[in-house]
């Protein structure tokens, strides 16, 4: 008589204290990148034509360093996880079907949350497009080799290295718009965060949302970071970062002085993200810096990966360090609750903040807002709590346990 074996049960979440310290950190200090970048875009009215000093700066230094970096780094992160959460469950014996359907069950959720974070608060979120493309690389690379997914990584790469070269070639060649500099003198700012009604200004967020994930889902930078964000993972390169540091070091030198090369154009002809398509040479400019994105992003991994591994020693985790990982662990609920703060202060429906501040202050709002979330997950840490967004994804994903 023949016994069938019992299926293994699935694990329950990672516990707090069993998390890596590399991709947490790194997670805690990309969501600085991101509140910047989402801050800025709820920029109208006058803060958009301020010409000061410091706004001046600022207008320079958000293309250098944060437009279109954070999310493809972002995007990294988010594959790392995908391998590190199937990695830990085939570690326990759950079998490669179940596996599979959690992480289907994960993506859809994703897709779930981003799509009420957009009708409700933030054209411009990403959640979505994660979920989505998550759904797709789960069905087609869990299981390949390291090969395969170096591959078809390198065909994204070799797409980018195609559209920045053609750029290049293309701005050489473009006269530049004569008068005042991209968009400066624009009004209104993207998104219609600058509408008065919540109501209308919701329609607008759900156009924005669905553009944003057709360019992100079945574009070529977010699926190719996460391709190698599950091919470090499978290395333990934010794990062992001490094992991989000329990895990292290449990552960082030459990944951000690659996504310098795009980004420098962009904000040296004073363009931002939201007037930069206003005309064909913005356009090109875009182009520049979009596909050096991931560039960029991936010098930021390898730099968040040679800090973690400076800091890795017990003492250097104290403080600021710890409070900024704890963030990290509960980056999900840093996100959402920086859209649940600044939506409501400063577009045009909630208290109208975005058309007063220039753009040194939305920056300075954007980085009180970041440490606001990193006292709040210090707190956690503390409590030994996870963030509550955090706790309803697993509960959806895991089930009663």
């Amino acid at each position: 008589m023949t016994t069938q074996a019992t299926p293994v049960t699935l694990r329950g979440p990672t516990a707090l204290s069993e998390r890596a310290f590399a991709p947490d950190f790194a997670r805690g200090m990309l969501l600085l990148f991101i509140v910047l970048s989402n801050t800025g875009l709820h920029l109208y009215g006058a803060g958009l034509v301020s010409d000061s000093t410091v706004d001046s700066v600022t207008r320079f230094l958000m293309p250098v360093f944060v437009d279109v970096r954070s999310y493809p780094l972002f995007a990294f992160l988010f594959g790392y996880g995908i391998t590190q959460l199937a990695t830990r469950q085939r570690g326990a014996g759950v079998e490669e079907s179940r596996v599979r359907r959690l992480l289907r069950r994960r993506g859809w959720w994703l897709f779930g949350f981003g799509f009420v974070h957009a009708a409700l608060l933030l054209g411009s979120e990403v959640l979505a497009a994660y979920g989505l493309i998550g759904l797709v690389l789960v069905g087609l690379f869990l299981k390949r080799s390291d090969r395969t997914l170096l591959v078809w990584a390198g065909i994204g790469g070799f797409i980018l290295a195609v559209l920045f070269a053609s750029s290049a070639v293309a701005l050489v060649t473009t006269e530049p718009p004569s008068g005042s500099s991209g968009g400066a003198d624009a009004p209104e700012s993207m998104f219609g965060v600058d509408n008065g009604s919540w109501l209308v200004a919701g329609a607008g967020r759900l156009i924005s949302w669905l553009f944003l994930l057709g360019v992100n889902g079945f574009g070529v930078v977010m699926p190719t970071a996460i391709l190698l964000g599950m091919l470090a993972a499978r290395r333990r390169v934010l794990e062992e970062p001490g094992r991989h540091l000329r990895l990292l070091y290449a990552m960082a030198i030459g990944g951000i002085g690659f996504g310098l090369c795009g980004s420098l154009p962009v904000a040296l002809s004073g363009y931002t993200a939201s007037d930069i398509h206003q005309s064909g040479y913005g356009l090109l400019l875009f182009g520049l810096q979009w596909s050096s994105g991931l560039a960029g992003g991936l010098g930021y991994v390898g730099l968040f990966g040679l800090l973690a591994h400076w800091l890795s020693s017990r003492a250097a985790r104290g403080g600021p360090v710890l409070a900024i990982t704890a963030l990290g662990k509960r980056s999900l609920s840093g996100y959402l609750t920086h859209s649940v703060l600044m939506a409501p202060l400063l577009a045009a429906w909630g208290f109208g903040l975005g058309g007063e501040l220039s753009r040194a202050g939305m920056a300075a709002f954007g980085i009180g807002l970041w440490l606001v979330t990193v006292v709040a997950a210090y707190l956690f840490e503390r409590a030994g709590r996870r963030g509550p967004a955090e706790v309803l994804l697993r509960g959806l994903v895991y089930g009663r346990r």
